[in-house]
């Protein structure tokens, strides 16, 4: 059974994007860049929201983000090489190749590709990964924190439910960003 991840930046106060919907605080240096992809070169399936697909489709749809380093072009060869299913009532058709677009959050298809994926899963979107938490859905959460408040946004987390985390592992990038590795206790 494939475990499912939810991987987000987080500013210091819990948003994903400041008021404006950007997220310029979160800048990756090289260090932070080379440890997000070997993080998630295992990754089989990518599950997303319509918004943030279509932000990490310009890594198959802008080639020239590859040529500008091998760390970037690295990135990108892992994130091509994974199946994307992303929950749009509005997307008409996928922007990348191995992308499927689903209308709702079907709880039960998740657990079942669970159940048959052999790589692990990785879900994103806040309002996409609150109902998977919702649904019991999840099994580890990675955080990178990054060092700023940007006072109001879009929260990490928008799920309903409570849950209780259980610290896995830490790491400190000299840029100010760290990593928590937790995963879904009970």
């Amino acid at each position: 059974m494939a475990s499912l991840s939810y991987i987000t930046n987080t500013s210091l106060d819990g948003y994903i994007e400041d008021v404006d919907g950007r997220f310029d605080w979160a800048e990756p240096d090289d260090e932070y860049f080379a440890y997000m992809t070997e993080l998630v070169r295992p990754i089989g399936t990518w599950l997303y929201g319509r918004r943030l697909y279509e932000s990490m489709a310009v890594w198959e749809t802008d080639p020239t983000l590859a040529e500008t380093s091998d760390l970037l072009a690295e990135f990108a060869r892992v994130w091509q090489s994974g199946e994307k299913v992303v929950h749009s009532t509005t997307l008409e058709a996928p922007l990348t190749a191995r992308t499927r677009i689903e209308r709702s959050f079907d709880p039960e298809a998740v657990r079942a590709l669970k159940a048959s994926s052999e790589r692990p899963i990785t879900i994103g979107g806040a309002e996409l990964a609150g109902l998977a938490f919702d649904a019991g859905l999840v099994d580890e959460v990675h955080l990178f924190v990054g060092p700023a408040f940007v006072g109001r946004g879009k929260p990490a987390f928008a799920g309903t439910s409570r849950v209780s985390l259980e610290l896995v592992d830490e790491h400190r990038f000299p840029n100010g960003v760290v990593h928590l590795h937790y995963r879904t206790a009970g």
